[in-house]
């Protein structure tokens, strides 16, 4: 399985990912409207984020529409929350500093 990192590196895939979390299942035509690149190119990036779980694609007729898989992304929420947690202390330190010089 291709690292997630590596899958929403490209902002090509990250926006895939913001189109499907929008607006839903759409076939690859209906995507790469939103992209100045070829649809082989775009169905390159759509494999990768296959093959890295965030994406699913099933055949509709003569269509493969492609859905996102949200529960991947965890991993990398997980990953991220030590960091979120970090900058937010400080920031509230920040805060409370500017306002101890406010009060002075």
């Amino acid at each position: 399985m291709p690292d997630l990192f590596m899958a929403i590196a490209h902002p090509a895939r990250r926006e895939v990912l913001r189109l499907l979390r929008e607006d839903g299942p759409r076939p690859v035509v209906q995507l790469a409207e939103h992209f100045d690149m070829s649809r082989p190119s775009l169905s390159e990036h759509l494999k990768l984020l296959k093959d890295a779980g965030l994406v699913s694609e099933r055949k509709v007729g003569r269509q493969r529409l492609y859905s996102l898989e949200p529960d991947r992304l965890q991993e990398f929420s997980d990953w991220l929350a030590p960091y979120e947690r970090f900058w937010q202390t400080r920031l509230t330190g920040l805060a409370e500093l500017l306002e101890a010089e406010d009060d002075d």
